[in-house]
């Protein structure tokens, strides 16, 4: 089935996977400071750098080459750790109050309310009406766009009030989510 060139690409890439993988590997590591990545990056960068290995084996310096793709997936890595460590702590910053005989009816129906929304919907409004974040805070926390953020929330609200009566819903909405001991409820 392979060709004599496909081959030899083969034997190649091989023999340059066999010299590198270990140099590769250790940039990584050094890169990102993570010894349990390093390896992952070094083979997604030889998976790529075999995807693109006529290109590769033609470069002036393919090892060179190599190393910039393992660079990338670094820069890649540490700035994911980073939004969701921003993400993280946005989460986690929110001062939490604890109110004294909560309606728990009133919790429960809103909590089941809230689990038939779809998860970016019910990300929203949660964020928005239980953690009072601004709408850039949430869109920083669920890395979306803050028209996003809009949208979702405006049509999680509207699917609310249909599932819990159209007159009490922001009503029992707002005060379910603030007498709930794991949310900031604070009004507005």
């Amino acid at each position: 089935m392979g060709t004599v060139v496909d081959d030899a690409a083969s034997v190649e890439f091989h023999a340059f996977f066999e010299r590198h993988y270990a140099e590769l590997s250790r940039l990584a590591h050094l890169l990102t400071g993570e010894a349990d990545a390093a390896d992952d990056l070094a083979a997604d960068a030889l998976l790529a750098l075999w995807h693109r290995w006529d290109r590769v084996r033609a470069a002036d310096h393919p090892a060179a080459y190599a190393r910039g793709v393992v660079a990338n997936l670094a820069r890649t890595r540490i700035r994911s750790a980073v939004r969701e460590r921003r993400r993280i702590a946005l989460f986690w910053s929110q001062r939490e109050e604890k109110t004294e005989n909560p309606d728990v009816a009133g919790v429960v129906d809103v909590q089941e309310a809230l689990r038939r929304l779809p998860f970016r919907k019910r990300a929203c409004v949660v964020l928005r009406h239980a953690f009072d974040l601004s709408e850039k805070d949430t869109a920083l926390a669920l890395g979306v766009s803050v028209g996003t953020v809009k949208s979702q929330t405006s049509k999680g609200m509207a699917e609310l009030q249909r599932l819990l009566g159209p007159q009490r819903a922001p009503l029992r909405m707002h005060a379910a989510m603030a007498r709930t001991g794991d949310t900031a409820g604070r009004d507005r």
